[in-house]
């Protein structure tokens, strides 16, 4: 048990350091602002930070650093890879591009690193949440949705020790980026109850907003798991997939098997080309149905809501640009990073659109 509790406290700590510098720049921008005010800004500090940690997880996978520590919370049960050395440096004479090097390790860990203080700043806004609620009562915020928040990141904490303990198990870490996407929503739908700015529009479009970021969850699913199987480069070619083949056999059945390691089938064969092929050609086919989709949405905001017809326009914009970017470029890191980053900002806007229009309709 020390194993586990001493690591995970050091790496707390060290999350609590790396947290102390946004907590400091937040009380002092936020000293003379009414206690609601003070709540909502470091909600948003703490929305800002969540942004960038789904971030640095992408560049973390895309790297192949997951397994840079291949034990949790710390890294050979150290604090840091300074004081995992000689492992590390054992791992590395015996696999000099395998998953573990120094530069690997340090990415994993600095991964860590900041999603504990991501849980530290909203440790914090749950704390003062509720005391906030003993001193003003009914004026006061609903203590439960930071509350949930605190509950929905320690799920995603958990769903990280995962994916090192279980070695990238691919529904693992695809449901530990949906987990921090889902966690970018909920502060963000928290943040609007701070400040509720209600957006007058027909009652239908309340619900149309609430399909298409359904729809979008689920082909950013679809994304997750095209990265976490590698199967971005299965087809190299835009608009046909590979060799001039606009529809290469595809193997639905065994690329879409949940359960199984990264890289084999159910049965312990390998993956083949067709089943990464038929992952891909299906993201493909969604990302056509979700832009189709956002275009409509965008017609109908014109009218009720021009300001952000133009920002949904402008998401969809660039994941089409970074998605294309990914297929033709040889999948570069930067335009990689970008897409997923674009994802969480579609799915923020669609989650604040929908906050806005519930608040303003029964």
């Amino acid at each position: 048990m020390n194993e586990l509790l001493l690591p995970l406290g050091q790496v707390a700590a060290i999350g609590g350091a790396v947290a102390l510098g946004p907590l400091i720049w937040w009380r002092q921008r936020s000293r003379a602002g009414t206690p609601t005010a003070r709540l909502r800004a470091l909600t948003l500090l703490a929305l800002f930070l969540t942004f960038d940690l789904i971030v640095f997880g992408a560049f973390t996978r895309l790297t192949d650093s997951g397994l840079g520590c291949p034990d949790w919370p710390g890294c050979y049960s150290a604090a840091s890879p300074v004081g995992a050395h000689g492992h590390i440096e054992a791992a590395q004479a015996a696999m000099p591009t395998g998953p573990v090097t120094h530069t690997k390790a340090w990415i994993e860990m600095l991964h860590r690193y900041l999603a504990s203080a991501v849980g530290l700043l909203i440790l914090t806004l749950a704390v003062l949440s509720w005391r906030l609620k003993r001193q003003d009562g009914e004026a006061a915020p609903s203590p439960w949705w930071p509350t949930a928040s605190l509950a929905w990141v320690c799920v995603v904490g958990a769903f990280g020790r995962l994916t090192v303990t279980m070695k990238l198990f691919p529904i693992i870490v695809t449901g530990h980026l949906l987990l921090a996407i889902g966690l970018l929503m909920l502060m963000a739908w928290q943040r609007e109850g701070y400040e509720p700015r209600p957006l007058a529009a027909p009652a239908w479009l309340r619900g149309a907003v609430a399909g298409l970021l359904l729809l979008v969850l689920a082909q950013v699913a679809l994304g997750g798991w095209v990265s976490t199987n590698y199967a971005v480069l299965a087809c190299d070619e835009f608009p046909s997939c590979h060799g001039g083949q606009w529809w290469p056999h595809l193997d639905f059945a065994q690329g879409f098997q949940l359960w199984r390691e990264l890289g084999q089938r159910a049965d312990g064969g390998y993956l083949g080309f067709e089943a990464l092929a038929a992952i891909h050609m299906a993201h493909r086919i969604g990302a056509a149905l979700v832009f189709a989709a956002v275009i409509a949405m965008v017609l109908a905001l014109r009218r009720h809501a021009p300001a952000w017809s133009r920002w949904l326009l402008a998401a969809a914009g660039w994941q089409l640009a970074t998605g294309l970017s990914n297929v033709v470029l040889d999948w570069p890191i930067a335009a990689a990073l970008a897409h997923t980053g674009g994802a969480a900002v579609l799915l923020a806007l669609l989650i604040t659109l929908l906050a806005r229009l519930s608040k303003a309709q029964p």
